[in-house]
């Protein structure tokens, strides 16, 4: 079975890598066609264009930015789209509003299509490692595994659209605190002249560590913003979980504190940076 991926980005170039890797006939496409280049030396097919990669692939996975993104591959709204989702299954990985999701599914179903949601929980050293953990909408569970086993360490079934999205607003909505809560405490150490290298050992050595604790304090500590999961997606993402809290009459006041501080993170020009370089916000309300 071919698969299709589109969207190489600062996640699915490792995904797709992952993939190609693996041994899975595959072919891709991105819209700045160097992104394509590694996963092409691993074994892929590049296509010469989104409907090229429905016409070769039985499951097409899409890792893109936006609903726009995703509307303008699968050429909703046109006549193209009916053609590009009969008979295949089209797996949505990228992080949307639930209730855009749950219009999309409708459609590729009445178009004759399968639609599936698969978010992931993790950002880039996790997706280039192969351990991410797909949450999955739609589908039969094992008969995705093999697609995503690749690139994903855990496959959970979160039963019907667009349950995996909420479920990763969810996961996320902890992810942004507790990461927002660490820069904090580095501020906070900052401030009164406490070693950072010894707070991050202790809290290292503490039951407070995990993989996204180490992660965040070794840049923290080392002032390294490098971007595993860019502010600006953070803010999005932000953003999609405040809605659906709304909508959900569900109070969300450490999200709301959050959202405000990857906005100034991003307004003062951090957008691309890791998301630990929320520490900026941080210094600049300090006024340090």
């Amino acid at each position: 079975m071919t698969t299709g991926f589109i969207g190489l980005g600062v996640m699915g170039q490792p995904m797709a890598l992952n993939l190609a890797r693996s041994g899975a006939p595959l072919v891709v496409w991105n819209r700045t066609a160097a992104r394509c280049e590694p996963v092409a030396a691993a074994g892929a097919r590049v296509a010469a264009g989104p409907s090229e990669v429905f016409a070769e692939a039985e499951v097409v996975l899409l890792m893109l930015a936006d609903e726009n993104a995703v509307d303008t591959v699968l050429a909703r709204g046109t006549p193209d789209f009916g053609s590009r989702c009969h008979g295949r299954t089209v797996v949505q990985m990228g992080t949307m509003p639930a209730t855009y999701s749950a219009a999309l599914a409708a459609e590729v179903a009445a178009a004759g299509g399968t639609y599936v949601e698969a978010p992931v929980s993790g950002s880039r050293g996790p997706a280039e490692a192969g351990t991410l953990v797909a949450m999955v909408s739609g589908a039969d569970v094992e008969q995705l595994r093999p697609v995503l086993a690749p690139m994903c360490a855990e496959v959970v079934d979160c039963g019907p659209v667009p349950g995996a999205l909420l479920m990763k607003f969810a996961v996320n909505l902890y992810l942004i605190t507790m990461v927002t809560g660490l820069a904090e405490s580095y501020a906070f150490a900052e401030a009164n002249k406490l070693d950072p290298a010894l707070l991050t050992r202790i809290l290292d050595a503490g039951p407070m560590a995990s993989q996204v604790s180490r992660a965040k304090a070794a840049k923290l500590l080392d002032g390294d913003f490098t971007v595993q999961a860019a502010a600006l997606d953070v803010l999005k993402n932000n953003r999609l979980i405040a809605e659906a809290a709304r909508a959900a009459g569900v109070a969300s006041p450490l999200l709301d504190v959050c959202h405000a501080l990857f906005g100034e993170t991003v307004s003062l020009g951090h957008g691309a940076e890791d998301m630990a370089a929320v520490l900026r916000a941080i210094r600049a309300r300090s006024g340090t």
